[in-house]
């Protein structure tokens, strides 16, 4: 061969490459065979053993082929080839041996022709996977249980299955030196912004990595603020919220091996709406989406205004609840700062032991060790019960979240907040909301606010709050996000009748 990319017309020079390359591979099955009449013609299938089966071989159409080719005269075997193999559907011709190599390692066969400059790809099932699942992070009561499953494709083909339209593009690129994962960006074309499409491409051109195996590396690599505690991609596993948000203008994107996919732009108000906010009723809707509002703001502040309460601002509590409070903490020998800290951590270890332990042993973990860790350290005079209260609170408030990683920063956040509020009272607590919100008001996800829509008010095409924290009936809801085109922000309109 005249370099190593190419793919040479004798076979025996492209056999000995292919070896040389995939020596000690032992999951690399390397079949040279011999066809026409005379058994004169060289032929060679390569393959991973697993990912491509003897059955699909000689079922595919490819298969059909060779075996006609069996007794077929040498002269008419690169003529038939030429031009009935590469019409079927199920092959693709590759001229280098870089893309042969590529098509083979990502599950498919190659076959390889003496005489034939070209090898030939034979599409397969590809490597093992879980298939299809119930998306488990993201539970809805109305609407579809399909998850993302670790095949990108099948992913890609689950969002097409909800839109069944050539305008929904799907854009395939390779990331990772040694583990060319594939990652695809799904986008409806006429209603992106052509810009944002450019920078998330460029963005995935800026680094060289040796590896990915999940889109949360693509996520870290790819964000704009590193240091922000506040995730700028939105995570899903749910096909239906990923076709729904590509109608409103955003990108998906898809990586192999990984559940999860990431949609971009992304804004606070996005990270607490969930799928079914589409399926209920407004009003229903827009209870629920208080009560995740007020999650959040329980989980980052109830503990540290127990604190600021107690020991700085009493005059604000009922003289009977006052007494309550220091009755309960008869006894306990640490300070209610380091009380509250202690039960937050052990809370949050439970969480953990509850999530890495297997199938229904983690929800009795959880269960179970709350109560326990939480009766003996009453009992043993450590905590006081109001503590226990109000860590608990806290606890089901970040559950309430419906992002878990969302939820993780104000996790996060809440220690902050309990030292703030342990040792500056109300005043410590309002420095802690000052700083987290002028964070979030300069923060920015491709050059969209992260507050919207609730800042940049004046800007055009901006939708209003009709999607905010009160959803609006569904015929109000005609405009399409700020993400979208302009020329196609009209999402919804009455015919007229005729």
């Amino acid at each position: 061969m005249s370099t190593v990319s190419d793919i040479s017309m004798h076979i025996q020079e492209n056999e000995e490459y292919i070896r040389s390359r995939c020596e000690n591979c032992d999951d690399i099955i390397i079949r040279p065979m011999l066809l026409g009449d005379e058994k004169k013609v060289r032929c060679l299938v390569v393959y991973i053993e697993v990912a491509v089966s003897n059955m699909m071989l000689e079922e595919s159409v490819i298969g059909k082929l060779i075996n006609h080719m069996w007794e077929m005269p040498r002269d008419q075997i690169l003529e038939f080839v030429e031009d009935n193999g590469l019409g079927i559907s199920d092959v693709k011709t590759l001229d280098t041996m870089k893309e042969a190599f590529d098509a083979m390692l990502a599950g498919n066969a190659i076959f390889f022709l003496d005489g034939y400059p070209h090898a030939i790809k034979i599409s397969s099932k590809g490597y093992p996977d879980r298939g299809v699942q119930e998306a488990e992070a993201e539970k809805v009561l109305r609407g579809s249980n399909e998850g993302f499953g670790d095949a990108v494709k099948a992913n890609s083909a689950l969002v097409r299955k909800r839109l069944r339209d050539t305008r929904m593009k799907v854009k395939q690129t390779s990331v990772g030196v040694r583990s060319n994962t594939v990652v695809q960006l799904l986008y409806v074309e006429d209603l992106i912004d052509p810009g944002l499409l450019r920078e998330i491409e460029q963005r995935l051109e800026s680094f060289e990595i040796d590896g990915v195996t999940d889109s949360g590396i693509i996520e870290q690599l790819t964000e704009e603020v590193w240091y922000s505690p506040f995730p700028q991609f939105q995570t899903t596993e749910r096909p239906d919220k990923a076709a729904m948000e590509l109608l409103n203008g955003r990108i998906l994107l898809l990586c192999d091996n990984s559940p999860v996919g990431l949609l971009l732009p992304t804004t606070y108000n996005s990270f607490l709406q969930v799928s079914e906010d589409w399926y209920n009723r407004f009003a229903l809707v827009s209870f629920l989406r208080i009560l995740r509002y007020l999650a959040v703001v329980l989980t980052m502040l109830f503990s540290a205004t127990y604190l600021a309460m107690t020991n700085f601002h009493t005059q604000v509590l009922p003289t009977n609840l006052m007494l309550a409070f220091a009755e309960s903490r008869q006894g306990v020998p640490f300070p209610s700062m380091l009380e509250v800290i202690l039960m937050e951590v052990a809370f949050e270890m439970i969480r953990e032991a509850g999530i890495r332990m297997p199938g229904p042993l983690g929800g009795t973990i959880g269960i179970v060790g709350g109560l326990i860790i939480g009766q003996a350290a009453v009992e043993a005079n450590l905590v006081s019960p109001m503590v226990v209260v109000v860590v608990a609170i806290t606890a089901l408030s970040s559950l309430a979240i419906p992002n878990e990683e969302f939820s993780a920063p104000f996790r996060l956040i809440k220690y902050g907040m309990i030292v703030l509020g342990g040792t500056l009272g109300v005043y410590g607590i309002a420095l802690g909301l000052y700083l987290v919100i002028s964070h979030l008001a300069g923060l920015t996800t491709f050059h969209i606010p992260y507050l919207m829509p609730f800042v940049a008010t004046k800007k055009e095409r901006f939708r209003g709050e009709k999607d905010g924290i009160l959803r609006a009936p569904i015929w109000w809801l005609r405009r399409r996000p700020i993400y979208a085109r302009q020329e196609e922000k009209i999402r919804l309109r009455r015919r007229e009748n005729k």
